[in-house]
């Protein structure tokens, strides 16, 4: 435990100096409350551009900055000092998740504030949840990069896969069934249903499949890329 708020703290620090991850954690929400207020057009869907944005929030935000994290920590041999005192994989995963997932949540809070009292538990449980994704995923490209250049490179296609995908499947139907696979895709369907009697045992089990799977590779490609 101590490890673990140790590398929080530091995160902490390192994120008020970096105005870019800051950034990453702000323009969601803000975009939300500004698109939400200002824009009302007729037959459209109600609370469009929050659905919207908290699938682009859960596929880019937490992803961008866990990868841009690791990989900095790595360039700057950070993660090689990290390793060297016995902090293990689960326990600077952790830290470094559990302080992305925090900001994170204090963004999609803004978001849900803008939903009925109603939808909100339902809507903050779900958003979790795709953070908790989307950081295993940022910490598979940080980790496997080997510096910052390189994880920016990676993370770009994969975010745009994970933000855009879901959005283009609303107006193509073979972009729909190819994307069902895609943790952000279920998400999605969730928000729709804006309920948890939308759930359906599919869409769990692929949440879960991703979320092993990137679990997985992360805690291998420590083990093997961790110190180079």
């Amino acid at each position: 435990m101590y490890n673990i708020l140790v590398i929080i703290k530091k995160e902490l620090r390192d994120t008020v100096k970096n105005k870019t991850i800051l950034i990453q954690f702000i323009l969601f929400p803000l975009l939300t409350l500004i698109m939400e207020n200002a824009i009302s057009i007729e037959g459209m869907e109600e609370f469009f551009f929050i659905k919207l944005f908290a699938v682009m929030y859960i596929g880019m935000a937490p992803l961008t900055a866990m990868a841009s994290v690791i990989s900095e920590e790595k360039e700057k041999n950070t993660l090689r000092v990290l390793m060297m005192a016995d902090i293990k994989p689960w326990q600077y995963i952790c830290g470094v998740g559990v302080y992305v997932w925090s900001i994170c949540m204090l963004g999609a809070a803004v978001m849900g504030m803008l939903l009925p009292s109603s939808n909100r538990l339902f809507f903050l449980v779900v958003m979790g949840l795709g953070f908790v994704i989307s950081i295993l995923a940022g910490a598979c490209v940080g980790i496997f990069s080997k510096n910052q250049m390189v994880a920016t490179s990676l993370t770009m296609p994969v975010m745009m896969i994970f933000s855009f995908v879901p959005m283009l499947s609303m107006f193509n139907e073979s972009i729909k069934k190819v994307s069902t696979i895609i943790f952000t895709q279920q998400l999605k369907l969730l928000f729709d249903s804006m309920s948890f009697a939308g759930c359906q045992k599919t869409g769990v089990s692929i949440l879960c499949i991703n979320a092993v799977m990137c679990a997985a590779l992360f805690f291998m490609m420590y083990r093997k890329k961790g110190l180079e």
